[in-house]
């Protein structure tokens, strides 16, 4: 009676297991007065959102260990970082801009991606 909602759960576990692969990029990121411009593991889902990190377990600049972009529809996204408390905190809405296709910029910060 409840196998295709067992089998749904499996399938969801089993895709959110298997990792995107990640690429090197340089990310330039500012948030509250804490920058960080430097090497970074870029993935990218589907949408077009993506998660970056700081290599080696880094935090980039203070305490986040990485941040989403998620696109909702094109040239507007929500942003979020995980802290290294576990915390997923809401960074807010953002936009792309138009000068710098690789800039996604929120109210007080802006996530950058080369």
């Amino acid at each position: 009676m409840h196998r295709p909602i067992l089998a749904a759960a499996a399938l969801a576990a089993l895709t959110i297991a298997i990792p995107a692969h990640a690429k090197t990029a340089r990310c330039v990121i500012d948030s509250e007065g804490v920058s960080y411009s430097g090497p970074c593991q870029y993935t990218v889902a589907k949408g077009g959102t993506f998660t970056v990190t700081p290599p080696h377990g880094r935090a980039f600049g203070g305490e986040t260990l990485s941040i989403t972009v998620y696109v909702t529809r094109p040239g507007v996204a929500e942003v979020r970082g995980l802290t290294e408390a576990g915390i997923n905190s809401r960074w807010g809405p953002a936009h792309r801009s138009r000068r710098d296709g690789a800039c996604w910029k929120g109210d007080d910060f802006s996530v950058c991606v080369y």
